[in-house]
């Protein structure tokens, strides 16, 4: 009888681990860990103890002649439990603010809105171009200046649409960010580009395809690293920034603050202007992998890329001063003194502050006369000026 009775539980263990009630907290519970792959490692080896409380369960209520309601109570709970803590620390994470260089910003440098914030000459234009308009593309941390330029250039009319809205950006006037930009302005899809100097696969691209890329330097623009408000710290040497970005460095305690653990360390994606301004600031030094995070795509699936700064009390990120202080307006950062000197406009100008770049104006070499005439003209004081009333440092 001893073993008729162990052949009936070991079967009736088998049957609950395999029923479709068992089985649906498996996919419910998967589905929720591959949403965000950073807790499979805790999820996954809960989704087994949740299968185990089931079979041991049904083992122990058969055993006890009691109702087998009792595992799927458990289950149910310690699912429920899984469940909630993702959505808890979902929610957490989503709180925390993020610094990325993305496009919602945009909107409010609208060039023809009537509350745009976007710098406006006082006089009218000394150029008008109103047929074969030249294609503007570039970086989001220089579109106020772009977009400028567009308004005092470019009739107003292209920025409606056929209902009358006008709109932040159009055929001749875009912003789809340094990488996208460089790769437009090789294709011809873009005539003169707004963008920080290209990394060294972007100019590699372009020389394989055979187009001469020309740099016109149109102003300057400080390289500014950032912290979360409540860090103690309010300096730091261009040294430690290059320690902590190899990896060398990776405890905020070896550079005085207390309490703050290990720095997270978060990078831009490849080719982005900020990116490769950081790459040249290494001088040849191998940037440490950076974190990364779980992002599903706009068209299914799970992509995995370089992680926007996202503002915990242990992170250090970077961008370009006007863009984390004017566009981005997020109080909950604080900008970081580089070898004692703030990047302030003051100290950009008299060239105190140490990692302060050309921003450049990208066209071809067979570029047609009206980009010509829009590079000349930005060069002229009415291109220059709107580029100081923007918020940046001209060239003169």
């Amino acid at each position: 009888m001893w073993l008729w009775s162990l052949i009936r539980i070991l079967l009736t263990a088998v049957i609950g681990l395999f029923t479709p009630f068992a089985m649906f907290y498996a996919f419910i519970i998967g589905m929720f860990a591959s949403a965000n792959n950073i807790l499979i490692p805790i999820c996954a080896p809960l989704l087994c103890l949740c299968v185990a409380v089931l079979i041991l369960g049904i083992m122990w209520g058969f055993i006890k002649k009691k109702a087998c309601y009792i595992p799927l109570i458990a289950v149910s709970v310690i699912s429920v439990g899984i469940i909630g803590g993702i959505y808890a620390r979902r929610a957490y994470v989503e709180s925390i603010p993020t610094v990325g260089e993305g496009s919602n910003v945009l909107y409010s440098y609208s060039p023809f809105m009537a509350d745009s914030k976007i710098a406006t000459l006082n006089e009218e234009s000394g150029l008008k171009i109103t047929e074969d308009l030249p294609v503007m593309d570039g970086a989001t941390a220089l579109y106020p200046v772009y977009a400028a330029f567009a308004k005092a250039v470019y009739p107003e009319a292209i920025f409606e649409n056929e209902e009358g809205w006008r709109r932040y950006d159009n055929e001749y006037l875009y912003c789809s960010t340094t990488a996208h930009a460089y790769e437009r302005i090789v294709t011809g899809e873009a005539d003169i580009i707004f963008v920080a100097s290209p990394s060294k696969e972007q100019a590699e691209v372009a020389k394989s395809c055979g187009v001469e890329l020309q740099f016109t330097p149109i102003g300057k623009e400080a390289f500014v690293f950032f912290v979360n408000s409540e860090n103690d710290i309010e300096s730091i040497s261009l040294e430690d920034v290059q320690r902590i970005y190899t990896g060398e460095l990776n405890r905020w305690s070896e550079l005085g603050v207390k309490g703050l653990g290990k720095i997270r360390a978060f990078q831009r994606e490849e080719g982005s202007g900020s990116q490769s301004t950081l790459e040249k600031l290494m001088a040849g030094k191998e940037l440490m992998e950076p974190p990364e995070e779980d992002v599903v795509s706009g068209m299914g699936g799970i992509i995995t890329r370089t992680a926007d700064y996202k503002n915990y009390k242990n992170a250090i990120g970077y961008s370009f001063r006007f863009y984390s202080t004017e566009m981005v307006k997020n109080n909950m950062i604080k900008l970081l003194k580089i070898n004692g000197v703030a990047p302030t406009l003051e100290n950009i100008e008299n060239g105190t502050y140490p990692i302060v770049g050309d921003f450049y104006a990208v066209t071809r070499s067979d570029a047609d006369e009206n980009t010509k005439k829009l590079l000349d003209w930005i060069l002229g004081e009415e291109g220059q000026k709107l580029i100081e009333m923007t918020g940046y440092t001209p060239m003169k």
